[in-house]
């Protein structure tokens, strides 16, 4: 039971950060971090557990250590952290791409193995979302490399790289705004200190 809930340190997340970068350098570095601060700001409001929220947002796209992938960034960051034992960060990598929890939502390449993108469809539907997956899609969905953007630039972002975005998806994604807003009593904008950026991840 232990191992089930057992999470880096902040100090583990951010060698783990740093390892990956050195690897495979890039702006998602800037965006995880950005994440990161705005899941610790949201999740302190709500009563979550403010350094897992840290924790989850900072290491959410370590699979991007393994290379340029697009899905299967997913599976890496999954399997990586699963592997280290931190099951509940394996679940965050692999929900945070996934608001409308279904592989075919996914808007960018299927870079994988049909056996490994069956093995993610899999472990995706068996979850129950909870508000840690829901707070780093939302956190994932407005953080750029420079700062905190809005979530409809970030979408558009998204779509342009991808050319791809299914409408359901993006009136799901949208609505965490309202979710956490309702459980903040706060705008999330204001919360997180808003900025702008044009220097997308």
């Amino acid at each position: 039971m232990l191992n089930e809930i057992r999470i880096p340190s902040r100090a583990e997340a951010e060698q783990l950060l740093a390892d990956g970068l050195k690897k495979n350098p890039g702006k998602w570095g800037d965006h995880s971090r950005n994440a990161a601060m705005s899941a610790y700001k949201i999740g302190e409001a709500c009563g979550m557990d403010a350094e897992r929220c840290y924790v989850s947002g900072l290491i959410h796209d370590i699979g991007r250590s393994f290379g340029n992938f697009q899905l299967g960034h997913v599976y890496h960051g999954w399997n990586y952290m699963n592997g280290l034992g931190y099951p509940l960060i394996g679940r965050i990598c692999l929900t945070h791409s996934f608001a409308l929890q279904r592989i075919s939502a996914y808007g960018g390449a299927f870079d994988l193995k049909e056996t490994e993108i069956r093995e993610l469809e899999e472990a995706l539907l068996s979850l129950e979302y909870d508000d840690y997956d829901r707070l780093i899609q939302l956190c994932d969905n407005i953080s750029g490399a420079s700062g905190i953007m809005r979530m409809e630039d970030r979408i558009a972002d998204i779509q342009s790289r991808y050319q791809n975005y299914p409408d359901e998806k993006r009136i799901v994604t949208l609505s965490l705004i309202d979710l956490f807003e309702e459980k903040t009593g706060r705008d999330i904008y204001d919360l997180v200190c808003e900025g702008k950026t044009t220097d997308h991840y």
